[in-house]
């Protein structure tokens, strides 16, 4: 049965992963669970399966958050964090538990990547590094959650190995803008106005803050990128998204490869076979470990 838990505190979120990265590495693992240790810590959590792993559930400063732990933890503790959309798609991200990697995620929607969020994940993946997990994780944005990831990135680029970025939106002009689809504004236009304090459609119109317009910082930064869009999306159009920013990144010499999958659209995403995903972190992880 599911429990609502308490945020844990910085120290406890610490202990967690030590014993974490521990249980993972060791041989046999003990009986003892994560649901036990947040017991002996004082914080109430629960322990659930995810697809044959153990996930400890928790809250982080009153956010969703979750840790899923390899049967054995690979050298230097990888990590991958999912940004958006728990659970979806996870081909990729199960192939990389079975090697050794933990799976991280903490819930900032709908905050789209502004201060508040970004101080958020500041201070969890702070955590999880004191903890030992690896100083850089391999970031996984699906749709907006592209634009969770960069803006991250843009803000802590010494703590990213690599960017996964899924049908991502790139500039919020054309997610929820809906720049040039004839839909109109999608409701959460209204939300990413008042998140960046944009009074006005002319001040967000007119603001330069996104990933694709931060392109030649996004190069400067050094890591490697993978975008893999429906070249049919009209949801997130990749000729207003990917399209314009692998230009941009490759015209600053920055690092980028786009796998286009013909007569797509927003949907399915990510790979039936994930070895194209799982091959491309695997290599930037031991390039920038």
């Amino acid at each position: 049965m599911a429990v609502r838990t308490p945020s844990l505190p910085a120290r406890a979120v610490a202990l967690l992963l030590v014993f974490l990265c521990a249980r993972a590495a060791a041989s046999a693992a003990p009986d003892t669970t994560a649901f036990h240790v947040l017991q002996r810590t004082g914080i109430t959590g629960t322990h659930t399966d995810y697809h044959g792993y153990d996930c400890c559930n928790f809250t982080f400063e009153g956010r969703e958050a979750k840790i899923v732990v390899p049967k054995r933890a690979a050298p230097g503790h990888p990590w991958l964090w999912r940004a958006r959309f728990w659970g979806h798609e996870p081909q990729a991200e199960l192939v990389l538990l079975e090697k050794g990697f933990h799976l991280v995620y903490c819930d900032v929607s709908e905050l789209f990547g502004n201060a508040e969020a970004i101080g958020i994940w500041d201070r969890f993946s702070a955590q999880l590094i004191a903890a030992g997990l690896s100083r850089r994780a391999a970031l996984m944005g699906f749709s907006r959650g592209g634009l969770y990831v960069y803006l991250y990135a843009l803000a802590f680029p010494d703590r990213v190995s690599c960017v996964y970025a899924d049908a991502p939106s790139l500039d919020f002009k054309s997610w929820p803008g809906y720049k040039d689809a004839g839909k109109g504004k999608h409701p959460l236009w209204e939300v990413f106005k008042r998140e960046f304090g944009l009074r006005t459609d002319e001040e967000a119109i007119a603001w330069r803050g996104n990933p694709l317009d931060r392109a030649a910082e996004i190069a400067a930064a050094g890591y490697p990128m993978l975008h893999i869009c429906g070249d049919a999306d009209m949801t997130v159009p990749i000729s207003e998204n990917t399209d314009p920013f692998e230009m941009k990144i490759l015209a600053a010499g920055g690092r980028i490869t786009v796998i286009r999958k013909p007569g797509v659209g927003h949907h399915p995403h990510s790979l039936i076979d994930p070895s194209p995903i799982v091959g491309f972190i695997l290599k930037a992880t031991a390039e920038r470990h």
